[in-house]
């Protein structure tokens, strides 16, 4: 385990543990609007064990897709070659999106998962990601015109 951890560069570290942040945060607002829409529709929105497990699963997926993500960026950038480094992201992609399409099958499929709490957790980081930057962009705009 050390040795993998070893080579897992600082910035591929800190960006995952945001997007597990951001993840977390996400499938837990999720869970909220499960409870509330099952308080006012309790026969057509179910909140109970299937809910929580589909939340804990799919966000795990979303983050280990992340992960996975940055750890094919990290080793194509260190690619010598630039043909083998584009290969190396091409497999990279299909593979992550076999997970996903395999989770969502399973999600889908397996009575344990609700398939919707266990589906909604892949879209989280990429959105998460681009509201961060959007606010952060807003934040330097404004900066910039206020003269700091």
């Amino acid at each position: 385990m050390g040795k993998i951890k070893e080579r897992i560069q600082p910035a591929v570290r800190k960006e995952t543990e945001h997007v597990m942040v951001y993840t977390a945060v996400g499938v837990a607002a999720m869970w909220c609007v499960f409870l509330i829409l099952h308080l006012v529709l309790p026969k057509k929105v179910p909140f109970d064990y299937t809910v929580i497990l589909g939340g804990l699963f799919g966000g795990a997926v979303a983050v280990l897709n992340f992960f996975l993500m940055g750890m094919a960026v990290q080793k194509a950038a260190a690619e010598t070659e630039e043909a083998a480094a584009k290969r190396w992201i091409q497999a990279s992609y299909s593979q992550r999106n076999m997970m996903q399409m395999l989770w969502v099958i399973l999600a889908i499929v397996l009575p344990c998962f609700q398939f919707v709490a266990g589906i909604l957790p892949l879209l989280i980081p990429g959105t998460a990601i681009k509201l961060v930057g959007a606010a952060k962009g807003k934040n330097k705009e404004v900066r910039d015109r206020n003269g700091g």
